[in-house]
């Protein structure tokens, strides 16, 4: 079965400023190394479809919905905070990123992909359940896990977050619910400041401090992600598939590399193939140097690839 690869013009147009680095050209990097890599063609394109509203309220509030519509210009930007701006096409933008994870629950768990990467803006997994932030404003990967909960009836999921953010929105959505197991990787003390205090039972965080580097990403995934994993067998992976540890990305500290982030995915491929009949659905989130960025994401692209 093919891979999806699942984006949205709309994307291209979410725009938030000349120097904002959550910016289109993100999309473009990745775009054109996949092809210079010789990956582009062995994955099945998909346009996404809009979320619905029915879809997005699974894990937002009706009034954080409606304020974000309210929001929305119709021309120039609206700031919701110093980082996180709308406009004209951002709404669309975000229906659309949050319905690539609902297309891509839907292709894989029908069978008629074996695994899905969602090329798609704004991220999300800092979006909360009632307030958007950092650059989110819908919570696409909670979204897609939602759906295959209550669309499909999967009972178990496991959502995998190794952006240098932590990802407070997709904790804030799915603490305490025992369905869902979230295992994370970020670096604290940094940007939202959360993850390491009252931490609800189905949330396996790792903190790492400024300097880390593939030794301590590898082992904190051998010793506390693996096991936990193991012992929740998700029915279904989804990857919040931030790449702004990288040791080039301007706006953190870690010092991951590509080669990390294709060993980290061969873990996870392995995972999906002992637990979840090999089902893994990727979206991207963060990642602001834009070779690396591409270069990054081909070698995750390659690897749920090969599994």
């Amino acid at each position: 079965m093919p891979t999806a690869y699942i984006t949205h013009p709309s994307s291209l147009l979410h725009d938030m400023g000349p120097y904002h680095p959550e910016c289109p050209d993100r999309l473009h990097a990745i775009g054109d190394r996949l092809i210079a890599a010789g990956l582009d063609a062995y994955l099945r394109h998909y346009t996404a479809l809009p979320a619905t509203r029915a879809q997005i309220a699974r894990v937002h509030g009706d009034a954080y919905i409606d304020s974000l519509e309210e929001a929305s210009p119709t021309d120039g930007l609206h700031f919701i905070d110093p980082d996180t701006a709308l406009n004209p096409h951002s709404l669309s933008a975000a229906k659309h990123a949050a319905g690539a994870l609902v297309l891509a629950t839907d292709l894989v768990l029908r069978r008629e992909c074996k695994s899905a990467f969602c090329a798609v803006r704004p991220p999300g997994h800092h979006a909360e359940r009632n307030r958007a932030m950092g650059f989110c404003l819908f919570n696409n990967v909670a979204v897609g896990a939602a759906h295959a909960l209550e669309a499909h009836g999967i009972e178990r999921v496991a959502v995998i977050d190794f952006d240098v953010h932590h990802g407070n929105g997709t904790e804030d959505i799915f603490a305490g619910d025992p369905r869902v197991l979230m295992a994370s990787i970020f670096q604290h003390p940094l940007y939202p400041y959360s993850g390491t205090e009252n931490v609800a039972d189905n949330m396996v965080n790792v903190p790492l401090p400024a300097g880390s580097g593939s030794d301590a990403f590898r082992a904190a995934v051998r010793e506390q992600w693996i096991p936990a994993l193991d012992r929740h067998r998700p029915q279904i992976i989804y990857v919040s598939a931030g790449f702004d540890a990288h040791r080039e990305d301007p706006l953190a500290g870690l010092k991951f590399t590509e080669a990390d982030y294709a060993w980290v995915t061969r873990e996870l491929m392995s995972l999906a193939h002992k637990h979840s009949q090999s089902r893994l659905i990727s979206t991207l989130e963060g990642g602001y140097a834009l070779s690396a960025l591409g270069r990054s994401v081909t070698e995750h692209i390659r690897e749920i690839l090969a599994a």
